[in-house]
């Protein structure tokens, strides 16, 4: 076999099936939801992911929900280093990403930033995102003070009442043709 087996781990060389993960953690309704833990890159090795340049990291995002879509615009506007890419989770390759991480693909209920080969979730995702814009959105990196947590509860509020809230968009966001190049997919 040409490659690093996909069954075992790089850092630890335990394969995954085998490794001890924490307690299941559980839903609201007390429904227990398994905890995954994927290695660096591990949608390389899965057939169902299309291949797409990883060099830089890449935020995907409800393009429907009018929020987020707001988000992705703030990012195109602020990251003048042009450090993110954008892939709209309703694209092939964003439902792929999301059917490899074990996501609901209906709900969308948080953004995914890939970095490094790594899936970051919730809240983290948002503060490496502001941290990614640099000065001073980078300062909301002092939210790692709160606990994750406590951070994620939040998180998980606002995901659950976006639409609610903020509205859903007749169609998927589409960028500017001058910012093509932003987005994967």
């Amino acid at each position: 076999m040409i490659g690093p087996d996909p069954t075992t781990s790089h850092d630890v060389g335990t394969p995954l099936k085998s490794r001890n993960f924490p307690s299941t953690p559980t839903d609201r309704r007390g429904v227990e939801k398994p905890t995954l833990r994927y290695d660096a890159f591990s949608y390389r090795h899965d057939p169902a992911v299309p291949t797409f340049p990883d060099d830089r990291p890449i935020l995907i995002f409800d393009g429907n929900c009018a929020m987020c879509s707001a988000s992705a615009r703030f990012i195109i506007r602020h990251d003048r280093r042009r450090a993110l890419r954008l892939l709209a989770a309703q694209t092939p390759l964003g439902s792929a990403l999301y059917r490899h991480y074990h996501l609901p693909e209906v709900h969308y209920d948080t953004v995914i930033l890939l970095e490094r080969g790594l899936a970051i979730q919730k809240s983290e995702a948002a503060i490496r995102v502001l941290k990614h814009l640099g000065f001073p959105w980078s300062l909301a990196t002092a939210g790692r003070l709160i606990p994750r947590p406590l951070r994620d509860w939040l998180y998980d509020i606002v995901a659950r009442n976006r639409l609610r809230w903020f509205g859903r968009r007749e169609r998927c966001f589409l960028p500017d043709p001058t910012h093509a190049d932003r987005f994967v997919g």
